[in-house]
């Protein structure tokens, strides 16, 4: 809780400090690869895209029904007087301390490649600290946790991913053998669609970011577009504006209390302690872990295309827009749900669908037959193009870990080797013990990245720091 806070408060603190809100990612003359639709594309297609499918609809109608002030008797669970609290609690998982973990991991790989010349790699970040040792073992062990972790967190986005894929698929095709009794995708879908995924993604992958990657991303975005149109035409638009509004004003104003707020359990049985230590348990902390585990992957990449911005328009780039972004998904897809749910007659016929099939179900309440399907067909290639893009972004990024920084794109067949590995591992974990098995082990992997990552923000600092000193010399 602690150390995610840390990462968002260096990286507002630099943007909005003048000194360091000025300094150009690259040099003084360098100039964007990319233009700002283009880069904001990829950067929320690889950041965030497959996860926000997959959970604008299913997070706030679970915390519409229970969450923190729930608990502790503040509101009541299902009612009217709970909306506001579940999109505030929605907004905090995906809101600036998600993108503040992401944002500080390329902030300063950025400044160390492109500024101080060191190689595109985890282990620069740490130069200051380190000095020549990040040459030795152990910048060798800081890069083989990162690719660790970097695998494992790519393989909980993956999975929950594929898993919706699967059951977009059986609610456009009625296909029995996609899903399970309980409405779960059987394993021999999601391992279907994963191939189908990792096939694409390595063809991009080989294609370069400047090709694939990015008119991939620019297709996603668009259709993010859209989907957020249909929405706003036919979906509950001033109960979505409401909830989006007042859910953006409680998230700033209890942000410092929910980030800081530590709950800790009692013993006692079904007692609120408990029960509050559980749920942070299962959602924040299980969420700050993801993040942290994302990180190398997403911070690495948007290094690689932030090139010639600045500070101060890196972070209002990286972290404000695309948490803006998130806030306007959640509210209308999740309100939306919500409103059918509690005065629309939807009854339990979305809350009563799995994660992966709850999208699904509200656009089978809200539209006729031939028309969900239209609508879920458009919604299915969406999520194929967030795959295939986190997929070969994430290949990408391995590949240059690995390779010391070498972002050339030579090695071609080490691009396809990390594509092979990164398939064998999300469908091993799958088949052992399914998503649950997912979540286990990325936790496990963000453990020791997140110490790296802290230790990386006190660099970042000493060098400004120094820099600073040196200019007024």
């Amino acid at each position: 809780m602690y150390v995610v806070s840390f990462y968002f408060i260096v990286c507002l603190a630099l943007a909005i400090y003048p000194a360091t809100g000025k300094i150009r990612l690259g040099g003084v003359d360098s100039k964007p690869e990319f233009s700002n639709f283009s880069w904001f594309s990829m950067m929320f297609g690889a950041g965030i895209g497959i996860g926000m499918l997959t959970y604008a609809t299913g997070e706030p109608l679970f915390h519409f029904a229970t969450n923190p002030d729930v608990i502790v008797g503040d509101t009541t669970a299902s009612s009217a007087d709970n909306v506001r609290t579940a999109m505030k609690w929605s907004f905090l998982h995906w809101g600036f301390s998600a993108w503040g973990s992401y944002a500080i991991v390329s902030l300063f790989l950025a400044f160390f490649s492109y500024i101080r010349g060191l190689p595109l790699t985890i282990r620069s970040g740490l130069t200051p600290l380190l000095g020549r040792w990040f040459e030795g073992p152990l910048g060798h062990i800081i890069d083989i946790v990162s690719v660790i972790a970097t695998i494992l967190g790519v393989s909980v986005t993956l999975g929950y991913g594929v898993s919706q894929f699967a059951a977009g698929l059986f609610n456009i095709t009625g296909m029995g053998w996609l899903m399970d009794a309980e409405g779960t995708p059987t394993a021999v879908a999601i391992i279907f669609c994963l191939v189908i995924v990792m096939i694409f993604s390595t063809l991009s992958a080989l294609s370069g970011v400047g090709k694939g990657i990015k008119w991939l991303s620019n297709i996603n975005m668009g259709l993010s577009f859209f989907i957020l149109a249909f929405f706003l035409v036919f979906g509950s638009t001033m109960f979505a504006f409401k909830a989006l509004f007042l859910g953006m004003w409680d998230y700033v104003i209890a942000l410092p209390a929910m980030s800081l707020t530590v709950f800790s359990a009692d013993g006692v049985e079904n007692s609120v302690a408990t029960k509050l230590a559980g749920w942070q348990g299962g959602w924040t902390t299980f969420y700050w872990a993801w993040w942290i585990a994302f990180a190398p992957f997403v911070g690495l990449f948007l290094a690689r295309i932030s090139k010639g911005r600045t500070i101060r328009e890196y972070v209002l780039g990286a972290m404000i827009v695309p948490s803006i972004m998130c806030f306007v998904w959640f509210a209308f897809a999740g309100g939306t749900a919500i409103d059918l749910s509690l005065n629309g007659g939807a009854g339990d016929a979305i809350t009563g669908a799995g994660l992966s099939s709850q999208l699904f179900a509200m656009i089978n309440f809200m539209l006729s037959p031939t028309m969900a399907t239209l609508m879920s067909i458009i919604i299915v290639v969406l999520l194929l193009t967030y795959l295939v893009t986190s997929a070969d972004s994430a290949v990408l990024t391995i590949n240059t870990i690995a390779a010391a920084g070498d972002e050339s794109p030579k090695g071609r067949i080490h691009i396809v080797v990390w594509g092979v590995i990164l398939t064998l591992v999300i469908a091993g974990l799958l088949l052992a013990g399914g998503l649950g098995a997912i979540n286990t082990a990325m936790i496990i992997g963000a453990l020791p990245f997140s110490v790296v990552m802290a230790l990386m923000g006190l660099s970042l600092i000493k060098a400004l720091w120094n820099d600073g000193r040196r200019s007024k010399e």
